[in-house]
């Protein structure tokens, strides 16, 4: 009982303009955290399944009152002309007769079968499920916005290798118009550079261009305003030989199953169903029940005072009720039916999260090893394209090798570079996941 009044107190002091706050709108360059936290608190996706979640503490509520007795009170004030029957004697008279009925009654269910108590347990379930669904939900926003933020950075990454290469490029520009001017070298070097120069202008615009978009898309799945202003903190990011995660996939697996709300939502909806096979069985057994009845009237024929009246004419009864459901027209088979086919979907369902969670575990520890590889290779591929500008622009210096040969060398460095940065964010974000299966909290620090 004190259950059950905590739960009505609970539920009629529930706050819900606290589901229609304003976003949170940041103010200054914010981290990986804080981005997080925002994302959370303004997506509406979560927030419409916290709601959802008060629609199940209300049902578990509805459930949890079957157990208690219910109780009505009422009356009705009539008039009567010409002949009916006298509420006091019972007798037909021609007359007008007023009369003031009160009444009251209480019923009670002592027996059903079973179907409250596994009605309150099947809505303990269910709530059990949402809170693991609104989990998931959650977890889904901070992937994403783990990857968006990652995609950020690796963009102003991007853009100081544009912005790199275009300088390089202008500065060799320069020198060669000297030299050009000075007539030690053909005209035709200083075209290349020149077309070249415009070439990278164009990456550096594009570059700078991608960078915003992916701003943009960070700041849309925070649910905020973009503009100007909006900035991140862009964390120093290191890999190293001991980066990756030591445990199998496999591993990885057992112990993401056990954590993962998407498992566990499954698992409390199996157990929602099985409750309500029980449920639907019910409707086989007999219900008993108890009720109660208080009634009295008043009627204006007579000069009895009103309350003196109401209780002479005051009765009770009291009784009790015994439904034994013999043919139900096949309806208590259907509802069985019915509740066993969720019951094997839930159990599909419990298999379906599994399998997906496996294969998710098995795509990102496959994609994190082939990132590490192709990580480690751009770095040796990088170092010795350096070697290879560096002697190339050494002999350009001396007029040993042409402009055309001398770019090349620079496009190859530079593409080199831009593609380590996309293979180290890559694998940084897929070594992330893998983390994020083994219970541990994204971070980028």
């Amino acid at each position: 009982m004190k259950k059950i009044l905590l739960g009505i107190i609970l539920v009629s002091s529930i706050n819900f303009s606290s589901f229609a706050q304003d976003p949170i709108i940041p103010t200054s360059p914010i981290d990986l955290e804080t981005a997080v936290n925002i994302a959370v608190e303004n997506n509406l996706t979560l927030r419409r399944s916290q709601l959802n979640q008060l629609s199940n503490e209300a049902n578990l509520l509805e459930s949890q009152g079957q157990r208690l007795p219910s109780l009505n009170v009422g009356g009705s004030s009539n008039f009567n002309w010409g002949r009916s029957i006298n509420p006091a004697t019972n007798l037909f008279e021609t007359q007008r007769i007023g009369n003031v009925n009160l009444f009251g009654s209480s019923n009670v269910t002592l027996y059903a079968g079973g179907r409250i108590n596994n009605s309150v347990k099947q809505s303990k379930a269910l709530i059990e499920q949402g809170e693991y669904n609104v989990e998931a939900t959650r977890n889904d926003i901070i992937l994403n916005v783990v990857n968006l933020f990652v995609n950020v950075i690796f963009n102003r990454e991007q853009v100081k290798i544009a912005e790199s290469q275009s300088k390089t490029t202008n500065d060799q520009l320069e020198r060669t118009t000297k030299l050009v001017n000075a007539g030690s070298i053909p005209f035709s070097d200083q075209l290349d550079l020149q077309s070249q120069n415009a070439t990278n202008q164009v990456d550096m615009i594009n570059a700078k261009t991608t960078l915003k978009i992916s701003m943009l898309n960070l700041a849309q799945a925070l649910q905020v305003p973009f503009t100007d202003d909006f900035e991140i903190v862009t964390p120093e990011l290191e890999v190293d030989d001991t980066f990756m995660v030591s445990e199998s996939s496999g591993t990885i697996f057992d112990i993401a199953k056990d954590n993962m709300p998407q498992i566990k939502a499954a698992e409390a909806g199996l157990e929602s169903a099985e409750y309500g096979v029980k449920i639907a069985k019910s409707g086989y057994l007999p219900t008993v029940g108890i009720g109660a009845n208080l009634n009295t009237n008043y009627v204006d024929l007579y000069d009895e005072i009103f309350g003196k009246q109401l209780g002479s004419n005051f009765s009770q009864s009291a009784g009790l009720q015994v439904n034994l459901p013999l043919f139900s027209r096949f309806s208590n088979k259907a509802a069985v039916q019915r509740a066993r086919v969720q019951q094997r979907l839930a159990e599909v369902s419990q298999t379906e999260a599994s399998n997906l969670l496996r294969q998710d575990i098995e795509s990102a520890y496959t994609n994190a090893q082939a990132s590490q590889e192709s990580f480690q290779a751009s770095l040796i591929r990088v170092e010795s394209l350096k070697e290879s500008f560096r002697i190339a622009q050494q002999r350009f210096d001396v007029g040993a090798l042409n402009s055309v040969d001398f770019q090349i060398a620079l496009n190859n460095l530079f593409s080199a570079q831009s593609q380590l940065v996309f293979d180290k964010y890559t694998y940084i974000f897929r070594v992330k996941v893998l983390d994020f299966y083994l219970g541990n909290p994204i971070n980028l620090n």
